[in-house]
C-alpha cells in the first residue's frame, strides 16, 4: 500500500491539550565538571481525532516542555475514530519499537501501557486494546504509534480511494 493516510492539520483552528510522556536529564561531562540538560518528549492532542508529538531539548526543565509543545503542534495527524474506537486492526513500527492496535467494544478503555496511552488518550480513543513489542523507549513507542494512526483508513476513504460505494466495501 504506497499511499498513506497523513492529513495535516493547521494549530490555528483547534484547542490542543498537552500531555508529558517522557523526561530525561542528560549530563554532558567537561573538563569543569558535569553540565546537564533535559529532553523531554511531549504529545499534544484535541482528543477528537487529531494528535502530535515533539521532542523539546533545553537547560532548564520548563523549556524543554515549552519546546517540546511547540514542536508537537508542528507535526499534527488527523486520525479516524469510529464510536470511540479505531476502524481496525494495526500495526506500527519505528526502529526498534513495534505497537498492535486493535479496536474493542464499548466500555473497554485503553487497555495500553504508558507512552502509547498517552498518545492513544490525545488522539480521542476511548476503547482500545493495544501491545508494544520490541523496543519500550517511550521515543520509539510513540513515534510507533502515531505511524499506526496515521495509516488507519475509515470505510468512507476506502470507498472514496476504490470508487466503489459504502455498501460494496462492507459486502463484497
Amino acid at each position: 500500500m504506497s499511499t498513506i493516510n497523513i492529513k495535516r492539520v493547521k494549530t490555528s483552528e483547534i484547542e490542543l491539550k498537552d500531555r508529558l510522556v517522557s523526561i530525561q536529564r542528560v549530563a554532558k561531562v567537561t573538563k569543569g565538571g558535569r553540565t546537564f540538560s533535559f529532553s523531554a518528549i511531549v504529545v499534544v492532542g484535541d482528543e477528537n481525532g487529531v494528535v502530535g508529538y515533539g521532542l523539546g531539548k533545553a537547560k532548564e526543565v520548563t523549556e524543554a516542555i515549552a519546546k517540546g509543545i511547540d514542536d508537537a503542534k508542528k507535526n499534527l495527524v488527523k486520525v479516524p475514530i469510529i464510536n470511540g474506537t479505531i476502524p481496525h486492526e494495526q500495526v506500527g513500527k519505528f526502529s526498534g519499537g513495534f505497537i498492535f492496535l486493535k479496536p474493542a467494544a464499548n466500555g473497554t478503555g485503553v487497555i495500553a501501557g504508558g507512552a502509547m496511552r498517552a498518545v492513544l488518550e490525545s488522539a480521542g480513543v476511548h476503547n482500545v486494546l493495544a501491545k508494544s513489542k520490541g523496543s519500550s523507549n517511550p521515543h520509539n513507542v510513540v513515534k510507533a504509534t502515531v505511524s499506526a494512526l496515521s495509516q488507519m483508513r475509515d470505510a468512507y476513504t476506502v470507498a472514496q480511494h476504490r470508487n466503489i460505494s459504502l455498501g460494496k466495501v462492507f459486502n463484497g
